[in-house]
């Protein structure tokens, strides 16, 4: 065996070993994948069983046919490794996408940072639903904060809870996080905070003391706005699933329990967006994942949001509508105008961010 043979039987093993590292090692990429789509109008549990999602106390409810699908999105989470053969695998699924990680996450994420923030964007995004709904059916609401987070071992745990409307601190009205958290500064030096706060129609009054924390004399309690509704809506799905963009399903779908009629015509209609309570619908990410995921449930209707049409125009929409909306009042139009004629006109997205109208079939 000459040297060279000898230098080269001894190099494979070496290569292998550096290929499975390669192949092993993290890189800075996330990837993106279609993920599951809900109905609102249904049940928690997908066998029909389990408690309605969005459920309505003081008003009457219709309970129809037909569906309306929010749509997720698969992220790699921060703490997790992306390899090259994941990478290579995204690159050549066509609903798939890769980004930057430095573009989707910031340095200090965590999976635990991203799970806290996606549960606070989909709590108030959930409350903006229904009063973009409410306030589409006619109905007043009013502003206020409200109780999102009850600090373990503070003054404030054991007496108020998730979800308390603050209604008065030291007798003073309040309306916003900014006014309540002024109200708290207020409070005099070994003073106790005297709130008033609505639990589920009760109003409740308390006397709680101020500790030192991080960030001042504080009670314990982090705040997020919100509102006080004449109608008492909840929407229940899964606490695996974070962030603001099924706003816009959520608001379609209490204002389709609170009307008459099914508002699909019984078929099944998905889209994304998110909803401020005036009915603003903005933008979301992962559009293309979100379209391909509601074509493979069976949505022959999306709704886009107007700000992402430029990235809808190419997205594998398959047979499936798109419309362009970017209001509540819009979503509730086009809905109703495609169930009564699935060919009827739609506002489309275009190339740089315009819109047309087009009927079914037209390009």
């Amino acid at each position: 065996m000459t040297q060279r043979t000898l230098a080269g039987l001894l190099a494979v093993p070496l290569l292998v070993a550096l290929w499975v590292q390669v192949l092993r090692e993290p890189l800075p990429y996330v990837v993106y994948s279609p993920g599951l789509t809900v109905d609102v109008l249904g049940t928690t549990e997908a066998d029909g069983q389990g408690d309605e999602i969005i459920e309505v106390e003081g008003a009457k409810t219709y309970r129809d046919d037909g569906q309306l699908r929010m749509t997720t999105v698969l992220v790699s989470q921060p703490d997790t490794t992306v390899t090259l053969p994941q990478l290579i695998g995204a690159w050549f699924d066509g609903d798939d996408a890769i980004y930057p990680y430095a573009s989707v996450y910031a340095p200090d994420d965590t999976d635990e940072t991203q799970r806290e923030e996606g549960a606070f964007q989909m709590a108030t995004s959930q409350d903006a639903a229904i009063a973009s709904a409410l306030v589409e059916l006619g109905y007043d609401v009013n502003p206020t904060p409200v109780v999102a987070v009850v600090e373990k071992g503070t003054p404030a745990d054991g007496e108020l809870r998730e979800g308390d409307h603050l209604v008065s601190i030291n007798d003073r009205e309040v309306t916003t996080v900014q006014e309540a958290a002024e109200a708290v500064d207020a409070t005099g030096d070994g003073e106790p905070v005297q709130l008033t706060v609505n639990r589920k129609g009760k109003r409740l009054d308390f006397a709680i003391p101020r500790e030192q924390m991080e960030g001042g004399q504080r009670i314990g309690i982090q705040m997020r706005d919100s509102f006080r509704f004449p109608v008492d809506v909840t929407v229940g799905v899964d606490p695996q699933i974070g962030g603001p963009s099924a706003g816009l399903m959520f608001s379609l779908g209490i204002y389709d329990t609170l009307t008459p009629g099914s508002m699909t015509g019984g078929e099944v209609i998905a889209g994304t967006g998110t909803i401020a309570p005036d009915g603003t619908v903005g933008p979301i990410g992962g559009i293309d994942q979100k379209i391909a995921g509601a074509r493979d449930d069976g949505a022959q209707l999306f709704l886009v949001p107007a700000d992402n049409c430029d990235d809808a125009v190419d997205a594998p929409a398959g047979d499936m509508r798109l419309t362009r909306v970017s209001t509540m009042s819009e979503a509730v139009d086009a809905v109703e105008a495609w169930a009564a004629d699935p060919d009827t006109d739609l506002p489309q997205c275009t190339a740089g961010g315009g819109a047309q109208t087009q009927a079914a079939g037209e390009h």
